[in-house]
C-alpha cells in the first residue's frame, strides 16, 4: 500500500513501464531503500508511465495489436486503476491507432503520442481524447516511414510557460514544432545526420530521432539522441550541433537533462548495429556538465562484465531532488538508481519484465 509522506519529507516515486504492466517503487528522500508494487494495468504492455502533479494521477500509456491503445489512470498512487481509449482514432479512412508510446501533462491537458505517429490531447485528465490533427496534416506525411521500433510519436515537450508552443518527435520522421497550439507544425531537423539517405538527398523528414530532452529554464535549448549521434539546439530545434565526440558510440536511445542545470545532460551509448547493447558488456551512463562539449563515464556500482543489456528511449530519468537522482531500466528487467547525480549506483529492482520506460516524481 502507498504510504503517505511524513511531515517535512518528500517521497520519491519511480514509475516503470514494462512489457507486462506498470510498476511503482517508492522511497524516502535518501533513495536507499525501495518498496516495489505491481504489476498494474492488467499486465498490458506499457510503453510509458508519467505523473500529472496537478491531479496527482499516475498515467500509463500502452497497448498493442491485440489490446489496442489505451491510457491507464490511477488517482490513488496505484491502489486502483481505470483506462480509456475514447477518441483515440484518426477518423474514417485513417489508419487504426495501434498503441500509445508516451504521455505528458501540461497546462491543464494530458497529451499522448501514438503509433502510427500522431498526437492526441485530453482536457478531462485522460478520460476522452481529441486528435491534434494539424500534425498529420503536414504535407510531408506521405514520406513518414517507421523506424525499427515502429512509426511512433515518442517525445512530447510542451513549452513550460506558453501553451501554444510544443515540440514533438517521431521515429523515423524527425522533430516538429508548433507555435499555435498544434494547428500548424514545422519540421526542425537541420543539422541532423542521416547517413542512410543518398548523399544528394535533402529532406525535411526521414530522421531517426530516438529522444529529445529540454534543458531546465531554457525551453529553446534541446538535447537530442539520434540514430547517428547526440546533438544540441539553442534555437528551439531550428539548427542542431553535433555533440558526439568523446562518446564510445554514435548510437543510443535515451537522453535526459538535469532538473536545474541546463549544461548537464545524461546519455547511455549503445553498440549501434552490433546488437544495440552496452559497449563491451560494461554498463555505464555518460554525463556532460558543459552542454555536451565533453563527456565523463559514470559506472561506479554498475556491472562491468557480461552486462549485455539495452536501455530504451524512455528508460532514463532524473529526479528533482538535490542532489539529483538518476535512474535507468534495462531490457532484462533491472532498475539502477543513483542518489548522487550518477557518481555511484545501486540495483533497486531486479527480475522485472523488460523495461520500456522509467519516470520519477517527488510526491
Amino acid at each position: 500500500m502507498y504510504r503517505e509522506r511524513g511531515k517535512g519529507m518528500g517521497r520519491v516515486m519511480v514509475m516503470v513501464g514494462t512489457k507486462k504492466g506498470a510498476f511503482l517503487l517508492e522511497s524516502d528522500e535518501s533513495r536507499k531503500q525501495w518498496d516495489l508494487r505491481g504489476p498494474f494495468c492488467n499486465g498490458w504492455p506499457i510503453l510509458h508511465v508519467g505523473y500529472d502533479a496537478a491531479t496527482k494521477s499516475v498515467l500509463a500509456a500502452g497497448g498493442n495489436n491485440w489490446y489496442g491503445p489505451a491510457l491507464w489512470r490511477s488517482q490513488d498512487f496505484g491502489e486502483s486503476w481505470s483506462h480509456s481509449s475514447q477518441g483515440l482514432s484518426y477518423g474514417e479512412g485513417g489508419p487504426a491507432v495501434e498503441r500509445l508510446w508516451h504521455v505528458t501533462s501540461a497546462h491543464g491537458k494530458v497529451y499522448v503520442g501514438a503509433e502510427p505517429a500522431g498526437l492526441f490531447a485530453s482536457a478531462d485528465g485522460g478520460e476522452t481524447f481529441t486528435h491534434v490533427a494539424g500534425l498529420r496534416q503536414h504535407p510531408t506525411l506521405p514520406q513518414w516511414q517507421p523506424g525499427n521500433g515502429g512509426l511512433c510519436l515518442h517525445t512530447i515537450l510542451p513549452h513550460p510557460n506558453d501553451p501554444q508552443q510544443m515540440w514533438v518527435a517521431a521515429s523515423a520522421v524527425g522533430t516538429f514544432y508548433t507555435s499555435d497550439g498544434g494547428q500548424t507544425w514545422v519540421p526542425r531537423n537541420e543539422g541532423i545526420r542521416a547517413d542512410y539517405m543518398p548523399p544528394e538527398a535533402k529532406s525535411e523528414v526521414g530522421y531517426c530521432v530516438h529522444k529529445v530532452a529540454m534543458a531546465p529554464g531554457m525551453p529553446n535549448r534541446l538535447y537530442q539522441q539520434s540514430h547517428q549521434g547526440v546533438y544540441r539546439s539553442d534555437d528551439g530545434g531550428q539548427t542542431w550541433t553535433w555533440l558526439t565526440d568523446g562518446l564510445p558510440s554514435t548510437f543510443g536511445f535515451p537522453i535526459a537533462s538535469h532538473p536545474r542545470d541546463p549544461e548537464t545532460v545524461y546519455v547511455i551509448p549503445l553498440s549501434g548495429d552490433e546488437g544495440r547493447l552496452m559497449p563491451g558488456g560494461m554498463a555505464a551512463v555518460w554525463r556532460s556538465r558543459n552542454g555536451g562539449a565533453a563527456w565523463e563515464r559514470l559506472s561506479n556500482g554498475l556491472p562491468q562484465t557480461a552486462a549485455h543489456v539495452t536501455v530504451l528511449r524512455d528508460a532514463l530519468a532524473v529526479d528533482a531532488m538535490d542532489p539529483a537522482g538518476v535512474y535507468f531500466g534495462t531490457s532484462t528487467g533491472q532498475l539502477f538508481v543513483s542518489g548522487d547525480e550518477g557518481e555511484t549506483w545501486t540495483l533497486a529492482a531486479d527480475f522485472l519484465p523488460p523495461i520500456s520506460s522509467v519516470e520519477v516524481a517527488v510526491v
